[in-house]
């Protein structure tokens, strides 16, 4: 039987899908309109009396008269802004200010208004649509619940009362009847603060549901995480399952504990399925458990990629989708497919400029405009939108993949300045992690996490190679392994092979003991960065980071590579 209301979602995503592609095929003229009424909007606030917006009339003009900032020029405006003081970047009133995980830099505040959180939502919806037509050209048309772990608790509030918390946090508590409709739990199931109770008592709900459809999780490792957590507790969330309760030693607030008990039903059949199903599998799984998976959604680009090739032993040959490409400042893409890691510049949300790499050490640089980029190149990304930021530059640096009509799809690569140099090779996240996808798939092993560091005790500093191996999985010649690094990062990485002959030392390897990364995300949530924005980095030039964990095994090269 066909399910209308699946039919005219469908159908809705369809003509959505062609409207955007429609105007992605005027991206020129629908980018300038974007910023002049933008320019007209926020002409009137402090900062838009300062920055003349009433005199600007054209997308020239504007990048002439403009200067190009970064988050600290705006600070004491934001400051302003959270004192509650009106008009300083946007006409309306703040609502909620995103509040920056720190994992990558120093903690930022975002004004976010009714208004601004209509543009990101823009986007987000956007990206639904494409998804929706994904799943319909795989025949998967049904309209189904999604599984989402991460906290709605907040940080706090301002002395004017604004609530503060992750992007996230804001997004779900600020999500429409529909949207939560869509949940495969109340939302009340994100409430718990420990971690392990709030999946808990989300998986609860969530197994109920034999055909749950989506599970979205804000990263990879997120999802990772996700399925260690259903594992190891699947003998209790069964017995749970089959009565209805919750585990006496969940860390639950007994109020939250006795309304979630008025929201479970027990599942004695669906439990027992699933119990037998566990016994001949040996496994607790997301394909096992939930075989009609539409795709999970999760942030691509970046580190994901390590990440992404353990998803294949929990979630089988399930679609991976991005959802938005977008940080607690902006929105800048809406991934369009399924396994593709490019997203659709999101013409409706900002408008966009483009910095080439020969401008990066400019002061005010020349840069480009969606139309004029090239396939194959890498740029930084700056921002103009109704969060009230004018040629921001948040840093990230983007590959141009391809582009949908006019409009450029892009890749994010990495963050400018997260960067490992032993002199003056300039390492990126991106050039180390596709050097371990190479050698993880040569030496047929499987690591936990990895990251880059340098030594504190040479100069120039050699770079330490630390590797925490899954359990049970061993490098039966480290010393190769090591020669093969050094070899495969000369070999992608042009600017570390020059140096490498005359300047930078031999690298070394450092088999950490397992449970070593694990705890560094431990003391990083203890330093009060939320898990669920926790974004570990795999270069690192602090030379104190990892220092104080324990190594297995040192291993050095015995003849230098050039």
């Amino acid at each position: 039987m066909i399910n209308p209301v699946a039919s005219l979602v469908t159908a809705a995503a369809q003509q959505m899908r062609r409207s955007f592609h429609g105007k992605a095929q005027h991206t020129e003229s629908r980018q300038s309109q974007f910023l002049q009424t933008l320019l007209r909007t926020y002409q009137d606030t402090e900062m838009g009396r300062q920055l003349k917006l009433t005199a600007i009339s054209s997308v020239d003009q504007f990048r002439a008269q403009v200067p190009i900032r970064p988050y600290a020029d705006y600070e004491p405006w934001i400051e302003k802004a959270a004192a509650g003081k009106a008009n300083v970047l946007t006409p309306d009133p703040v609502t909620y200010l995103n509040f920056t995980s720190g994992s990558t830099g120093k903690r930022k505040l975002i004004p976010v208004t009714w208004r601004s959180r209509q543009f990101r939502v823009k986007a987000t919806n956007t990206s639904l649509f494409f998804a929706l037509g994904a799943a319909a050209q795989k025949r998967q048309t049904s309209l189904g619940k999604i599984l989402l772990t991460s906290s709605i608790e907040l940080e706090g509030h301002t002395s004017a009362g604004i609530p503060y918390g992750p992007v996230s946090v804001g997004d779900l508590r600020q999500n429409n009847v529909f949207k939560r409709s869509l949940m495969a739990h109340p939302l009340m199931a994100l409430e718990p603060v420990d971690s392990l109770a709030r999946h808990y008592v989300c998986f609860l709900f969530a197994l109920a549901n034999p055909r749950l459809k989506v599970i979205g999780a804000n990263f990879p490792v997120l999802a990772l995480k996700l399925c260690e957590h259903l594992e190891q507790q699947a003998e209790s969330l069964l017995t749970d399952l089959e009565q209805g309760t919750l585990a006496s030693w969940l860390k639950l607030d007994e109020g939250l504990r006795s309304q979630l008990l008025t929201r479970l039903k027990a599942h004695p059949q669906r439990a027992a399925q699933l119990r037998l199903q566990r016994q001949q599998t040996g496994r607790f799984t997301p394909q096992m458990i939930w075989p009609h998976l539409n795709f999970i959604t999760t942030a691509l680009g970046g580190t994901s990629d390590f990440y992404l090739k353990r998803f294949p032993d929990y979630f089988g040959d399930t679609p991976i989708f991005g959802g938005i490409y977008a940080s607690a400042e902006a929105v800048f893409g809406a991934y369009h497919s399924f396994n593709n890691d490019g997203a659709v510049l999101a013409i409706e949300s900002g408008f966009y400029e483009f910095i080439p790499p020969e401008q990066w050490d400019v002061e005010q640089p020349k840069t480009l405009l969606a139309e004029q980029v090239q396939v194959g190149e890498c740029y930084r990304i700056l921002v103009t939108n109704y969060n009230g930021f004018y040629r921001y530059d948040i840093g990230d640096v983007v590959e141009v993949v391809g582009f949908y009509g006019k409009a450029p799809i892009i890749t994010f690569r990495h963050r400018r300045g997260g960067l490992l140099s032993s002199v003056t090779e300039k390492t990126t996240e991106y050039h180390v992690i596709q050097v371990m996808q190479t050698l993880m798939a040569e030496f047929e092993v499987a690591l936990t996490d990895f990251c880059i560091t340098l030594s504190k005790e040479e100069t120039p500093p050699p770079y330490l190679v630390n590797i925490e191996l899954q359990m049970g999985d061993a490098i039966a010649n480290p010393q190769a392994f090591l020669e093969r690094f050094d070899q495969e990062l000369q070999t992608i990485h042009a600017s570390y092979a020059v140096k490498r002959r005359t300047q930078v030392p031999p690298p070394q390897l450092r088999i950490l003991q397992p449970g070593s990364f694990a705890t560094m995300r431990q003391q990083m949530i203890a330093q009060g960065i939320p898990e669920s924005h926790l974004k570990f980095p795999h270069i690192s030039e602090d030379r104190q980071f990892l220092t104080n964990l324990p190594v297995e095994q040192n291993i050095t090269l015995s003849r230098p590579l050039s």
